[in-house]
């Protein structure tokens, strides 16, 4: 019931942003003339657009059968696609994308994958993800101080906080990896001083929960300690997962016949609106992410900018939103279906493996 109750909420909150969204964009906008400079977009250049849509995808599910494979557990790319396309689909739709992964844990428990084994994946995928925007942003700001005066302006405060928020992220990721104790003891004091205030209910068993939450985090620790290589690739395909995506903006300043601009200063400031949003408490960064196109890109589409935002926009993430929704559809049917079969078959999870039924 307290799930259902959870869900309905993110539910109604993200169709009231959503709506908020149109209304602040649209509203006083001539909607004839924005729809028939879209319908002149050149479809040979969207096409290559939703395909990187695509590649973002199955970057993911890439990494995540790629990290399976040095736990020996062999799971089908078609599969380690629909539990990525599960991830995608619940961070669209809730705050901070806190929904994802919980929810992709939960297809891998359907395929017999050890939550400890799951949580550890995912919790690289997570450093790596943010991690990218982390060296992205750091180096506009080390090296790219022309190109944030050129193209920033009253935006910049922004960046930084985008940026400030996801270094703190991963600094503090890191911290519950590689200072396990460190952050326990921050946490509990944390905890305590929240109970004190009375903005945190005291509870019996939390902090017996975090505690064993932890083991968790030292787990991550031992694995990253042990496949350095195999973290650079991970870094590696996630910088390319992330690139393809920033670039689904430059296909579509093609598909209006535009040129001039160069390809990098497009992608770089699609890659500037993910830094500054990516940690807000906003599904998909609905609304914020709308704002800042039109306030970076009009050197870049001038009077084309409103179809230019609408169409990147909805390639960018309504397009990633139908397309992750369609697969999580197709996961619920195949996963169930698998698990039915293996019910009746009567293999367990050791059974499994050992029968190398992933390959």
């Amino acid at each position: 019931m307290k799930n259902r109750k959870k869900i309905l909420l993110n539910a109604l909150l993200f169709f009231l942003i959503f709506a908020l969204t149109v209304y602040g964009v649209f509203h006083g906008e001539d909607m004839e003339a924005l729809r028939e400079a879209v319908g002149k977009a050149q479809v040979q250049w969207l096409l290559p657009a939703i395909v990187c849509v695509f590649l973002f995808i199955w970057g993911e599910s890439v990494i995540i059968w790629y990290m399976m494979r040095s736990y020996g557990i062999f799971l089908k790319s078609r599969h380690c696609f629909l539990i990525s396309s599960v991830g995608f689909f619940f961070s669209c739709v809730t705050p901070s994308a806190t929904g994802g992964q919980p929810m992709q844990i939960y297809f891998m428990k359907k395929e017999d994958i050890p939550i400890p084994v799951s949580t550890v994946v995912l919790m690289v995928v997570t450093i790596t993800y943010k991690l990218v925007l982390v060296v992205i942003g750091l180096a506009l700001v080390l090296f790219g101080r022309e190109f944030l005066q050129q193209y920033l302006g009253t935006v910049r405060p922004v960046f930084y906080l985008g940026i400030a928020l996801n270094v703190g992220c991963v600094a503090f990721m890191m911290l519950l990896v590689f200072h396990p104790f460190l952050a326990k003891r921050i946490l509990v004091v944390g905890m305590h001083g929240l109970e004190r205030l009375h903005l945190l209910r005291h509870k019996e068993g939390r902090l017996s929960r975090l505690e064993a939450s932890m083991d968790l985090y030292q787990d991550t620790a031992a694995f990253l300690g042990t496949h350095g290589r195999l973290m650079i690739e991970v870094f590696l395909i996630t910088f390319a997962q992330r690139i393809a995506l920033f670039a689904v903006t430059y296909f579509v300043y093609r598909s209006f016949a535009l040129s001039g601009i160069p390809a990098l200063d497009i992608i770089t400031l699609q890659a500037v609106i993910s830094v500054s949003v990516d940690m807000l408490p906003l599904p998909g960064g609905m609304g914020i992410s709308e704002k800042l196109f039109l306030a970076l890109f009009p050197p870049v589409f001038g009077k084309l900018l409103l179809p230019g935002m609408v169409l990147s926009r909805g390639l960018g993430y309504y397009s990633e939103l139908l397309v992750s929704a369609v697969f999580t559809l197709v996961a619920v049917v195949v996963f169930e279906q698998r698990l039915s079969k293996r019910r009746k078959a009567g293999l367990g999870h050791g059974q499994k493996h050992q029968m190398g039924a992933g390959r």
